[in-house]
């Protein structure tokens, strides 16, 4: 008895086969990293499959780079934290340098907590970073966002119930 997904499982391969080639043509001359595309090309059909969606065919190039897009602006951003953690541990002392696997541990929790922020509102993202990060109390985050005290608390209570949700 065939699959459920038979049906998307195709659609896919079909994609695949047809345009694979294209699209890590296309990554390529946007990153300069032949490795770097291939992965990306691989990881944009593999998020389809997860995807469970019925693939539009009119247009699959237009739907592969979409998917592509998200997949590349998610690399470059986890590029940037990575050069910045990479530059903060080169101005430690040796002695205080974390070892791989620590370091390894501290990058995974900051793609996580990037990705945890990256879900919240701008305005909320920014008011629980100024609250955590630069240990503002709300009145004076209130004042450089240019909102109300109580818009503050509003972020934050929406923040935490956030991290709250994505620990159960």
């Amino acid at each position: 008895m065939p699959s459920v997904d038979a049906p998307l499982h195709a659609a896919i391969s079909e994609l695949y086969q047809h345009h694979h080639g294209w699209l890590q043509g296309w990554l390529r001359r946007r990153l300069g990293c032949h490795e770097q595309a291939a992965d990306l090309a691989q990881d944009t059909f593999t998020r389809l499959l997860g995807s469970r969606r019925v693939l539009d065919a009119r247009e699959p190039r237009a739907y592969l780079t979409t998917v592509a897009k998200g997949l590349m602006i998610n690399w470059f951003q986890r590029q940037s934290l990575e050069r910045a953690y990479l530059e903060a541990l080169a101005n430690l002392p040796e002695e205080l340098a974390p070892s791989p696997e620590q370091r390894y541990l501290v990058l995974e929790t900051l793609h996580e907590v990037d990705a945890l922020l990256a879900r919240l509102p701008e305005p909320v993202r920014q008011a629980f970073l100024l609250a955590q990060i630069e240990g503002l109390k709300y009145e004076a985050i209130a004042q450089r966002l240019g909102v109300s005290l109580g818009s503050v608390k509003r972020y934050m209570q929406q923040a935490f119930r956030h991290c709250l949700e994505l620990m159960e």
